[in-house]
């Protein structure tokens, strides 16, 4: 049994934690993200398959405290309002349900930027000058993270555990907090776990790291699960085995795995036999999900109606 890395865990955290591991390598969980209320992607899989996804991924972009509403595009705008009062969406249904909550943080530069400011090419913000005291730069993402931190305390009051998964996709360069390179953002990750454990007492949360860098994990004191975020140039039958051994190479072999993000979910036929002990998959929204550009129906049938599936 994986202990959290946190030491005061809830009780949840430490249940789900727990089931998250013992699943690992003998089903999987089925995941679907989710960007607007409607939730057009459930009800999409709901109509082809009869059935749900355990796991369900919400986003929190039209949280973020500092958006340019002047300075934006239409296409921002319509992601922004659409994502409106996700996380009292997120709180109902796990209440209702008792299926796990994954949440994707897009986050809008603390300082200065415009339109869709959490891509590094619409913000000038410097993400180390946070690590600098009494700039403006830290001064907001403390800020931030304060009024980050009040939603996911809705959570914790409610004894909801919430798989959260800050700073993703840090290997890459597009986002403000991966601009500088994964050390920055790795620096930022345990800034953020040292925040929210020590001063906030998140103790719902379960810590996904999303960054196959070996040099930048930040440690297993710091992370319960270490996740990938995977979109090939095309459909192929695959268990995503090559990408597992990556992971776990460039970061723990004693954490949990998880498929983050995907766009083509993995073979459940291929996975059912090589049991690659990923603990759930997690595929993207709308034209992911939505149609068949991605994933045929017949490919999301043969998921949720295979026992090596985890539903509701």
């Amino acid at each position: 049994m994986q202990k959290p890395a946190n030491i005061n865990a809830s009780p949840e955290a430490k249940k789900l934690l727990n089931y998250l591991s013992e699943t690992a390598g003998n089903k999987i969980i089925t995941g679907q993200h989710t960007q607007t209320n409607p939730m057009e992607e459930i009800e999409y899989i709901r109509e082809m398959t009869g059935k749900e996804p355990l796991l369900r991924g919400f986003e929190m972009l039209a949280y973020s405290p500092n958006i340019n509403y002047e300075d934006a595009t239409e296409e921002c705008l319509t992601e922004v309002y659409e994502n409106h009062n996700t996380m009292d969406t997120a709180l109902k249904w796990a209440k209702d349900t008792g299926g796990i909550v994954t949440l994707t943080f897009h986050w809008f530069s603390p300082v200065g930027g415009r339109d869709k400011s959490f891509y590094a090419k619409n913000t000038d913000f410097d993400a180390e000058k946070i690590f600098i005291n009494d700039t403006p730069e830290r001064t907001a993402f403390y800020h931030d993270m304060d009024i980050i931190a009040e939603e996911l305390k809705k959570f914790q009051d409610a004894s909801i555990p919430v798989l959260w998964r800050p700073f993703h996709e840090a290997d890459g360069d597009w986002f403000w907090w991966g601009s500088k390179g994964p050390v920055t953002a790795s620096k930022l990750y345990v800034l953020m776990y040292d925040y929210y454990t020590n001063v906030h007492h998140l103790n719902n949360l379960l810590w996904v790291w999303n960054c196959p860098v070996k040099e930048v994990y930040p440690g297993d004191e710091y992370v319960d699960i270490v996740s990938m975020d995977i979109y090939l140039k095309e459909y192929k039958k695959t268990d995503y085995k090559e990408q597992y051994e990556k992971l776990i190479r460039t970061t723990s072999v004693n954490k949990v795995a998880a498929l983050a993000e995907v766009g083509y979910m993995p073979d459940i036929e291929i996975l059912s036999r090589s049991r690659v002990p990923w603990a759930y998959y997690m595929t993207w929204f709308k034209e992911f999900c939505i149609g068949e550009q991605y994933n045929s129906i017949n490919s999301l049938k043969a998921m949720y109606d295979s026992e090596y599936a985890v539903t509701p």
